[in-house]
């Protein structure tokens, strides 16, 4: 299953990113390219112990677990999915800083195997192993990556 410590599987991710023009237009949601870039940075920095969401309720922690078989296979990530509200970007965004930025924080995350990730909880997911923090993050910028067409 892909996933950001595959050396290949991570390079794949960059290689996509850096043809990615700060004119592409999503296929689907609400984010403009950028907006999309700095998210991803901020998935990608919870998973590497960077940035610590606030808890969600007990329910919603609940039906994360229940859900995160589905995050950890190797199903693509639907279009449309929910984002949390601590991940949604509402301003406006320097493509090219972004860029820059989430490409850094893959190779540092990939380069830092399973050391590099977060002992916390996932907050929606719950509990996650390195392995399964580096396929969600894969698995996330894939999606993303197809929304905009690369």
């Amino acid at each position: 299953m892909n996933n950001l410590f595959n050396s290949a599987d991570a390079a794949g991710i960059i290689t996509r990113l850096e043809a990615l023009p700060g004119t592409a237009q999503r296929q689907w949601g609400t984010m403009q390219v950028a907006q999309m870039l700095a998210h991803c940075t901020a998935s990608l920095e919870t998973a590497m112990g960077l940035n610590s969401p606030k808890k969600v309720s007990f329910l919603m922690r609940l039906m994360g677990s229940m859900m995160k078989s589905g995050i950890v296979s190797s199903k693509p990530m639907p279009k449309n999915s929910p984002t949390d509200k601590l991940y949604i970007i509402t301003d406006a965004r320097n493509f090219d800083q972004e860029k820059a930025l989430v490409i850094e924080r893959i190779k540092a995350f990939s380069a830092g195997g399973p050391a590099r990730c977060t002992t916390q909880p996932q907050v929606f997911f719950g509990p996650m192993t390195p392995q399964e923090w580096a396929i969600m993050q894969w698995k996330h910028f894939d999606h993303h990556l197809r929304q905009f067409g690369a």
